[in-house]
């Protein structure tokens, strides 16, 4: 442990998750003081410990093992293992997690970021006390606080949360088993994630959305595309269905819908969206608000609160909460602290969604295209027509670029399939450069790649054009 000599600091970052640690490096880099306070034992935060790194590398163990990239060629009963358990599934975690920490550890030390592991309270304007382990208070002062505090899922009241049978999505990644059955409460991104990856791993998947839609920040074309395929592999959806109670019975999971259905599995994952984790920070003595779910407002080019030398980043604000744009808002609001100039944020960024299959959007969607009434047309790839995607031997997947007739430039680019979370950014750098179609119908890609589908998909679309 990097253990501060120092209580008077330039900046102190409260969480060292992603936004946390860019910024910790960043204000290093401009020659300050920086000490990190990080609750656990570890740093990395909800990203490395509990979100991001762990439900992503589940995903990649259970496609590897199952050999589910593989049925379509060999048939949807070919399996590279057998029989999974739960410890082949947590294997390749466990050295992940290793790996993530050791190298974050790595990069404060050669930064000279400092470390100080215990829960931060603020006390004061510029002061932050310390809970450590045994006991153990301190108190630092600091010229700028970043807080970047991770979330926590909600645990709504009546949802018989145990541990074992019944779980959150924190807890899911410690099973002791491998359930033949699961139920899904809440179709956001966490939830669909997970619904995916287990049914990759023949789980019997029901997933139940109070909503009549799921993932609505999507361009449609893409989610009808999604629910075929997961409706293909046996997922049942269970959409406009609210919860009206969950019961553990003779030791199975029943869950009753309004309107009379029973849904019954030997486990049940709850997600009700995640609450951030400012309790006990302390901010009633800064004067700093935050809504009902812990988010706190923040000027978004800048990120400074309502108090001026206080930031926050990442998860702590809210909307978007992706690890990526955590970090970049981390260098923002270090670089903003400390007088340096930062050019503006490029409007459009790309989302990643590591379903199974995987969903990467940037740009606008068709249904925000209609309503500004701007003149378009689509094109559409099938990944399987592609010479790389039927030597992969892929059944599915997708590419749809949005184009504006009037000057031909890119509106939006959205893939599901194989690979679209790398796909993805040749999309978004001719989005932000603000390119047209003649970039994808006049440039080589290599052959065979999937990337090819763009030149496809804007041919397609050309030809519409025209």
């Amino acid at each position: 442990m990097n253990v501060p000599a120092s209580d008077q600091y330039d900046f102190v970052v409260i969480g060292s998750g992603p936004a946390g640690r860019r910024a910790a490096v960043q204000a290093a880099k401009l020659g300050r003081s920086v000490l990190v306070v990080e609750r656990d034992k570890r740093v990395g935060g909800v990203c490395v410990h509990t979100g991001t790194i762990p439900s992503k590398t589940l995903r990649e163990t259970v496609l590897n093992l199952t050999g589910f990239r593989e049925r379509g060629f060999y048939g949807s009963a070919f399996r590279a293992r057998g029989v999974i358990g739960a410890a082949d599934l947590t294997e390749r975690l466990g050295k992940t997690l290793e790996f993530e920490v050791d190298g974050l550890e790595h990069q404060f030390n050669r930064n000279g970021v400092k470390i100080l592991h215990g829960a931060g309270r603020f006390v004061g304007p510029h002061t932050i006390e310390v809970a450590m382990a045994a006991g153990e208070t301190r108190q630092v002062t600091a010229e700028k606080v970043l807080i970047a505090v991770g979330t926590q899922p909600r645990r709504p009241d009546g949802v018989p949360f145990n541990g074992r049978t019944v779980l959150d999505s924190d807890e899911i990644i410690n099973l002791d088993h491998v359930p033949r059955s699961l139920t899904v409460i809440g179709a956001g991104v966490i939830g669909v994630e997970y619904a995916t990856i287990f049914s990759a791993l023949d789980v019997k998947v029901t997933l139940v959305e109070a909503r009549d839609t799921f993932l609505d920040f999507i361009d449609r074309e893409i989610i009808d595309e999604l629910t075929h395929e997961l409706r293909d592999r046996g997922v049942a959806l269970r959409l406009g269905s609210k919860v009206d109670d969950i019961a553990i019975e003779d030791e199975r999971v029943v869950v009753r819908l309004d309107g009379g259905r029973v849904v019954r599995s030997e486990m049940l994952m709850h997600c009700a969206g995640r609450q951030v984790s400012v309790g006990g920070l302390g901010l009633e003595v800064l004067g700093v608000k935050v809504d009902n779910r812990g988010r706190i407002a923040v000027d978004p080019d800048t990120l400074q609160t309502e108090v001026s030398h206080i930031y926050a980043a990442g998860d702590a604000i809210g909307f978007p909460s992706l690890a990526s744009t955590s970090l970049e808002q981390g260098r923002i609001a270090a670089c903003h602290a400390f007088g340096q100039r930062m050019p503006p944020a490029p409007r459009f960024f790309p989302y990643g969604i590591y379903a199974v299959p995987e969903i990467s959007t940037i740009g606008m969607t068709e249904e925000e295209v209609r309503a500004k009434r701007i003149p378009y047309e689509c094109g559409i790839a099938r990944l399987r027509e592609t010479s790389r995607g039927h030597i992969m031997g892929l059944r599915g997947g997708m590419m749809k670029m949005i184009f504006a007739t009037d000057d031909r430039r890119l509106l939006g680019v959205h893939i599901i399939g194989e690979g679209a979370t790398e796909l993805v950014h040749i999309g978004q750098a001719v989005l932000n450069l603000h390119g047209t179609i003649d970039y994808f119908i006049e440039n080589t890609f290599n052959y065979p790649t999937l990337a090819e589908a763009y030149k496809i998909a804007a041919l397609d679309a050309y030809n519409r054009m025209v």
